[in-house]
């Protein structure tokens, strides 16, 4: 290894700077945005009643409440003991309160008192093939969906109670996450004790009417609370079967958003281990195979989403940890009822949210018993069908085992009263006479169906239709502008090519404004009346959010036309053997004396996808940086268009407008002969529905941007990071747009968001590999001592380390591939190559830019400081003999003035021994964070005394120049290695002691949170750190005040074998790269608290060696006195 060229002006660091200070830039500049309001306020009238203690158990700091909603003063003793509904454990999360229930507490008693929701006949989500497990079979989950309908009223209430865990920041230390799992478990069994309590004295007074009492809790967690209430799961004090269904609210799942202590760490994976274990099957002592343990176990998990900056969508995510059987994921974005994203806070209080998971909490409870439901696939199905929405079914990006739907792969032939259905895998036989589906392999052939599958229950009152008043299409497209009462019929044969589909966009209710029909080839125009022999497909629908209504501009007036609320998709499959397919509009009644309602509207095309698909490459996506892509849609353009982005939006969110050109209208029809481009424009928001887009990614769901004009489509996924089964890649934009309408859209990337997407998403990975460019830096000076070169600055080693192709290459994408080659044998599907790549490449040029930075300015502080020093040491000659200590000694002498008792004199004799006593205790008594803060004021003191004494040199031997009877003189004595090496030692040990500097910076910040959680928890009921914490902050310091510049030139492993005979032997420097290969791969995995392991590792090796070499040599000198050598370096 050759001496590395110094310069100030470094072209590699400054382009790492201003990528690092750009992105940081960028992003702050997209947090600043103003997000859009969409969530309503809930209100309430909350009460809290204190649960008391049992007269047997102890106090503690934590407490549980009772909530009562109502504004009339109640007997809290008396409300105890009518305890009779399901009991719900709420618990809050970093920093919350137990008040953070009432939102959702309140909305629950509201929904029970109520009813359910009304009823809508719109596709509901069905099971995944993984979710499905045993359920295999379509005819099975229609037929469980069917047993959990609630109709009327629900059986029982919810009982909700919170914890108040004293609003501790259990997101900033493991210990305190420990602490709040341990109390929730005394929590539950303090709710159900409370139960029999109540039962008991009802009893004893004749007023006990048969309840069931409840034998599980149902836990809903928000935030670290949703962590906390998993962790109480599977905690081995917890009674068998006391939890069955936990509910969380944007909770991290696969790894904290702070990731960042090792205690934290190691309770997290300890966690997650144990729920991929109790999902195992495991023996019996006999042998046989046991039912697993947490089988009956349900987890919802409920993401807020791209608003949501704390924690995202892929750490909500249960893959990996929960099977699909007993676990969901689902975003607020692309919840039924819902379709928004939510802040971190805002989802207790979004209306939307907490009003649809209180009716689905609701039905849970069994109509016979009045508690929870037993069985975990009723559960499931609950969740499936009331929080997922059904648009990813509809649009087959979700596959479903659910192939209801008669007409799927069907052809139909005219055979008198019976028609023949030939699929392609079975027989399937439609007998018109009992209107039931027959299919021979499956237990349908069992039951009679009274209706199709997607029929409008007959409940549903519907005027049959007049053949007279049919309208014909003559087109591929169909429009209904007003509920007339009169039926659409178009042409399948004469209309749909071969290939296409059919499309319709509405705003009328499916069975109430509008059913859809297909006819058989028997069929004869004019008379479709026969409906036996017609398929009713009105149910497949698939609700879609309106978004704000259109206003009025007068009553009577023209108005806006309406945002379309249902979409209604059939394949090629679908109208294979069917003629006609028809569109029934229920009539509007006319009410007088009131304005019309808002315009009614269907618009339905036969369509060739293939003429609305639009794909965008990464080079094309890349390019929009400096110019917008755009296209035009002109007039009779298919209704959908498909837009797959071959970068994900969740890296590379782009802004997507949409504007409205012309709808066909001519100005010569108009009053008005020149009519203003804005008044054209206007009419065509009459004529044509508002543009709507359905954002599709694997990885996060689903999104939709109802009344679209210009949108940053932005989804909340990490590509780069995580895989999924379904894909991962490409991001599909579904544009539904009205074809009566020309339109202009353009797409472009949006910097600042993608900044900001960065910064949240890679954060930690970004913090991994600044723990990894600082050690390969150490690395790179460590072997220049072992070749006795001139040690480098850690600017110049980043220099080095950045230079392209090597050792960039090798240490950016080259170790990166070493990884995702390991992820590819493990258990997770590994993210796209390509991503993976670019992105670890850029985490990794940004962290070298943020090292170089704080290297930078950390050298401007420590010149200006020596200056100065030095000046006034050169003028008050009285300040040398004070400034001239050590910087250990110094410390020790500072606690020494003021005693003269043996004890200290023996310290001071020994203050390296002293200084790590001293750190130690507080380590392990007060708090990690605050040993290392010494350990830092130690490695400033020695890098200024350093700097300093290396300045003071260069300074007397400058003055020395100026005199002009001394210049030969000087001369020679600079000719001398000795004088020389002398300052050049100096500066070694400055650059190598920033870099200690640096590394134990970036370490002590990563503990920073734990400490602010500490500091909130001051004055309360204290506990010690954490064991582990504080052994591995032990290990760092001890390779902080163990490790000087002369111990880097200790060698002790053989490079000859794998180099050649003439290599040096290396020391510290394989250790440094060990230590800064593990940090990298850390950082790869979110990990970067492991990066303390591999630091205590080198503090424990350094201990070793110098333990063994005081052993050998004898040695009792202070490490910081110690000289490396009096020659001079090899150039």
């Amino acid at each position: 290894m050759g001496a590395i060229k110094a310069g100030w002006c470094k072209y590699r660091i400054f382009v790492a700077i201003v990528i690092a200070v750009s992105i940081t830039a960028g992003g702050l500049l997209g947090f600043h945005k103003p997000l859009l309001k969409g969530c309503t306020m809930t209100y309430m009238y909350p009460t809290y009643i204190p649960v008391p203690l049992p007269s047997n158990a102890t106090g503690s700091k934590y407490s549980l409440y009772l909530y009562h909603e109502g504004w009339k003063k109640i007997d809290y003793q008396l409300h105890l003991v009518k305890l009779s509904g399901v009991p719900v454990l709420f618990i809050p999360g970093n920093g919350g309160s137990y008040k953070q229930v009432r939102s959702i507490a309140a909305e629950s008693d509201r929904a029970y008192i109520g009813g359910p929701q009304d009823v809508q006949y719109y596709q509901q989500s069905a099971f995944t093939p993984l979710e499905a497990g045993s359920l295999q079979d379509d005819l099975q989950f229609s037929e469980l969906l069917a047993k959990i309908r609630i109709e009327g009223q629900y059986a029982n209430h919810l009982d909700w109670f919170a914890v108040d865990l004293e609003g501790e920041h259990s997101a900033m230390d493991g210990w305190i996450l420990e602490e709040h799992s341990e109390y929730v478990v005394q929590a539950v069994h303090r709710i159900l004790n409370r139960y029999r309590d109540s039962l008991d004295t009802r009893s004893k007074h004749n007023d006990d009417k048969g309840e069931i009492l409840p034998t599980n809790v149902i836990l809903v967690g928000h935030s670290m609370g949703g962590f906390v209430a998993r962790a109480a799961v599977v905690h081995p004090e917890l009674r068998a079967g006391s939890v069955r269904t936990v509910v969380t609210l944007s909770s991290p799942h696969r790894s904290p958003p702070l990731e960042v202590q090792p205690s934290f760490g190691r309770f997290f994976s300890k966690v997650n281990d144990a729920w991929v274990e109790g999902y195992k099957s495991v023996r019996s002592s006999d042998g046989h195979l046991l039912k697993p343990p947490l089988s009956d176990v349900v987890v919802v998990s409920i993401a807020g989403g791209t608003r949501d900056y704390q924690v995202r969508s892929r750490m909500a995510s249960l893959d990996g940890i929960v099977p699909p059987t007993n676990g969901l994921t689902i975003g607020a974005a692309g919840m039924v009822n819902v379709f928004l994203s939510t802040e971190h806070q805002s989802i207790l209080w979004c209306n939307q949210v907490v009003m649809q998971v209180s009716h689905t909490l609701l039905q849970l409870i069994d109509q016979e018993t009045g508690q929870q439901m037993t069985s975990p696939h009723a559960r499931m199905a609950v969740f499936v069908s009331n929080l997922r929405s059904a648009l990813p079914h509809a649009f087959d990006w979700l596959p479903s085992i659910t192939s209801r739907i008669p007409v799927s792969s069907v052809k139909t032939t005219n055979t008198g009263r019976g028609i023949r259905a030939l699929g392609e895998d079975e027989e399937v036989e439609v007998d018109h006479s009992e209107s039931r589906i027959r299919k021979p392999n499956r237990k349908v052939e069992q039951k009679e169906r009274n209706q199709d599958p997607f029929a409008c229950p007959s409940s549903v009152s519907w005027l049959k239709e007049i053949p007279q008043t049919d309208f014909y299409i003559k087109s591929n497209v169909m429009t209904v502008l007003a509920m007339d009462g009169r039926r659409r019929v178009m042409d399948i044969e004469k209309y749909a090519k071969d290939g296409d589909w059919f499309i319709m966009a509405t705003n009328l209710a499916p069975c109430v404004g509008v059913r859809v029909h297909l006819w058989p080839g028997n069929a004869k125009s004019g008379g479709l009346l026969d409906f036996d022999i017609a398929v009713e497909v009105t149910t497949k629908m698939a609700e879609v959010p309106t978004g704000p209504t259109q206003r009025q501009t007068e009553p009577g007036g023209q108005t806006e036309q309406a945002p379309p609320s249902g979409v209604l998709r059939l394949s090629p499959s679908d109208l294979r053997g069917f003629k006609y397919l028809s569109v029934s509009v229920a009539p509007r009644p006319s009410v007088s004396g009131r304005p019309p309602p808002a315009a009614s509207m269907a618009v339905g095309q036969f369509f060739n996808p293939k003429d609305g698909r639009m794909t965008m490459s990464p080079i094309s996506l890349l390019s929009t940086m400096y110019r917008k892509q755009e296209f035009l849609l002109g007039e009779d353009h298919p209704l959908l268009w498909n837009i797959s982005i071959a970068v994900s939006a969740g890296t590379l969110p782009v802004n997507l407008t949409v504007k409205a050109l012309s709808c066909g209208i001519q100005s010569t029809v108009l009053a008005k002969e020149d009519p203003a481009p804005e008044e054209l424009l206007k009419l065509c928001k009459a004529r044509c529905f508002p543009p709507v887009a359905l954002v599709w990614d694997p990885p996060f769901g689903l999104e939709v941007l109802p009344n679209l004009d210009s949108e940053i489509v932005v989804v909340d996924s990490a590509p780069a990071i995580w895989g999924s089964s379904y894909g991962s890649e490409h991001t599909t934009i579904v544009l539904l747009v009205d074809p009566h309408c020309s339109y202009k859209a353009s797409l472009e990337v949006s910097l600042p968001t993608a900044a900001s997407r960065f910064l949240l998403v890679y954060g930690l990975q970004i913090t991994g590999l600044a723990v990894a460019a600082v050690l390969f830096a150490l690395m790179r000076q460590a072997r220049a001592w072992e070749l006795d070169l001139m040690v480098p600055s850690v600017v110049s080693c980043i220099e080095a380390n950045l230079r392209f192709p090597f050792p960039l290459l090798l240490l950016a994408p080259g170790v990166s591939v070493v990884y995702y080659l390991c992820s590819v044998f493990g258990t997770e599907t590994p993210p796209p190559l390509i991503s993976f790549l670019g992105v670890s490449l850029v985490c990794y040029i940004f962290a070298n830019g943020v090292v170089a930075l704080l290297a930078i300015v950390s050298n401007i502080i420590f010149q200006a400081a020596s200056f100065i020093q030095v000046f006034f040491k050169l003028r008050f000659q009285a300040l040398e003999d004070r400034s001239r200590g050590r910087g250990s000694g110094f410390l020790c002498g500072c606690c020494s003035w003021g005693s003269n008792s043996k004890v200290l004199k023996k310290l001071r004799a020994k203050p390296l021994l002293a200084l790590a006593a001293g750190i130690t205790v507080l380590l392990v008594l007060v708090h990690p964070l605050i040993g290392l803060i010494v350990l830092l004021l130690v490695h400033t003191w020695n890098c200024q005394n350093a700097l300093c004494s290396h300045r003071l040199q260069k300074t007397l031997q400058w003055n020395a120049k100026k005199e002009d009877d001394q210049v030969r003189t000087l001369s020679d004595e600079l000719n001398k290695p000795a004088a020389l090496t002398y300052g050049e030692n100096h500066l070694e040990s400055y650059r190598y002691r920033q870099g200690l500097l640096l590394l134990h910076l970036l370490t002590a910040i990563m503990l920073g949170p734990s400490l602010a959680a500490w500091v909130q928890r001051a004055g309360m009921d204290q506990t010690l750190p954490s064991f582990l914490d504080s052994v591995l902050c032990f290990g760092i310091v001890l390779h902080g005040l163990y490790l000087s510049v002369s111990d880097a030139n200790v060698a002790f492993i053989p490079l000859s074998p794998l180099l050649g005979p003439k290599a040096a032997e290396a020391g510290f420097s394989f250790i440094y790269g060990m230590a800064g290969l593990y940090c990298y791969f850390a950082g790869l995995a979110l990990a970067p608290y492991k990066a303390y392991y591999a630091l205590a590792l080198i503090g424990a090796v350094t201990a070793g060696l110098r333990f063994k070499d005081k052993q050998a040599q004898g040695l009792k000198g202070d490490v910081f006195g110690k000289r490396r050598h009096s020659h001079t370096h090899k150039h």
